[in-house]
């Protein structure tokens, strides 16, 4: 499956838009479009490891204690249960591709 990344990217001035492009089994790939100043506030997910690498724009990702300033080609890990989040500290958009695993199935 082949996408257009570019032909997702949808601002919203109240919030960040979080767009679904693609959704398997053992993962799925999300857009995260940001104008100046939209956060994502930090949370975590414990069963989920989520990786974010930035297309454009700059933003401050937040890893647990820590506070890391990404640009175009640079990318985060945040490994299950930590915590993270994203704020657009750019003049412009932030437009950020988003991998998460899904939830380990529950085995009863």
């Amino acid at each position: 499956m082949k996408i257009r990344v570019r032909d997702h990217v949808k601002l919203s001035p109240d919030k960040m838009a979080k767009i679904a492009l693609a959704i398997t089994p053992r993962s799925q790939l999300d857009l995260y479009c940001l104008a100046p100043g939209q956060a994502q506030k930090p949370h975590s997910h414990e069963e989920q490891d989520k990786i974010c690498f930035v297309l454009e724009g700059r933003g401050t990702f937040t890893l647990d204690d820590r506070e890391e300033l990404l640009d175009p080609g640079d990318a985060i890990v945040a490994p299950a249960g930590s915590r993270h989040g994203v704020l657009n500290t750019g003049a412009g958009e932030l437009l950020v591709l988003v991998v998460v695993t899904p939830p380990s199935p529950h085995v009863t």
